[in-house]
């Protein structure tokens, strides 16, 4: 049985036996780890400013990670399993019971720190749904930022959102959009450009696959991109624009499994139909409700 629990400083001495069991098993690296040299004290230390998990596997504690803030994140800090409770479970364990505490803090999502010698660790984080943000040294940073959901009763409502988040975004940044036909995609980018203040009508560009959207004011331009036809991104970087794709504000419906490489830092918007009841308001003929899931991608949405 696994039993993960938030602890304090008074769990210092089992915290710190976890990390130089599970640490001290790992092959040598260069520069050696640091959290070999934690002590009692400077374990109590961290977990009494910012707390942390201990984990039991039947009755033993066998993993443990510390809390610690990182901008808008909830780092973690020494996360080790022993040797013989990996593949347990343990370790996705302390990932969810993490996450619930990063959520329960406000957090915009959670950060991690690895070895660039140990491509396993990073596998392992990027399975658990990590993405590299930086890399200093020998060391790896990689986060994951919290999807947030949204419901839109009607088309203004759709469009409010995307008006919501208009003020945020600035040149360089990737939209993609993704949804069945007619969940509404075309019509948040509308709401999109009208907040962005650019000329010409929004429309789908289905029969031209990009459209460009120059600013009247002086903002980045949008680049309106049906990705539905494309082959791949070398189409995509094959279309005569009027303008770099580094000057405007992006977005490519149709674009998950195509557009992602374009930029590390994106956000993936799912728009789907609701079938049945969302919030309250019924799906009817004059109702037609969307959920609008935003998944921010790269520390830039952090």
């Amino acid at each position: 049985m696994i039993d993960v629990r938030l602890v304090g400083a008074e769990a210092a001495p089992g915290v710190l036996g976890v990390i130089h069991a599970a640490f001290g098993a790992r092959a040598p690296l260069d520069p050696p780890t640091s959290a070999l040299s934690e002590t009692l004290e400077s374990v109590a230390s961290e977990l009494g400013q910012y707390g942390g998990l201990l984990v039991e596997l039947d009755g033993r504690q066998v993993g443990s990670l510390i809390f610690e803030p990182v901008g808008s994140t909830l780092g973690l800090r020494r996360f080790g399993v022993l040797p013989e409770a990996q593949g347990t479970g343990v370790a996705t364990a302390l990932i969810a019971v993490a996450q619930e505490q990063a959520r329960a803090r406000g957090c915009a999502g959670m950060r991690v720190v690895a070895r660039v010698e140990l491509p396993a660790t990073i596998a392992f984080w990027e399975h658990q749904g990590f993405v590299e943000v930086a890399r200093e040294g020998v060391n790896v940073h990689l986060a994951k930022l919290f999807a947030t959901s949204i419901d839109a009763h009607t088309r203004a409502d759709t469009q409010a959102v995307a008006e919501t988040l208009a003020p945020r975004l600035r040149a360089g940044d990737l939209i993609i959009l993704s949804g069945d036909l007619g969940a509404g995609k075309t019509t948040f980018t509308q709401g999109l450009g009208r907040a962005l203040g650019v000329r010409g009508d929004i429309t789908s560009p289905t029969f031209v696959i990009a459209r460009v959207h120059p600013s009247l004011t002086d903002g980045p331009a949008l680049v309106h991109v049906d990705a539905y036809r494309l082959g791949g991104l070398a189409e995509l970087d094959d279309l005569d624009l009027d303008t770099s794709l580094d000057d405007a504000v992006t977005v490519v419906e149709w674009g998950s499994g195509v557009a992602e490489s374009l930029a590390s830092d994106r956000l993936e918007i799912t728009l789907t139909r609701a079938l049945g009841d969302v919030s309250g308001v019924s799906v009817t003929e004059d109702h037609d409700p969307r959920r609008i899931v935003i998944q921010p991608v790269g520390l830039r949405w952090a």
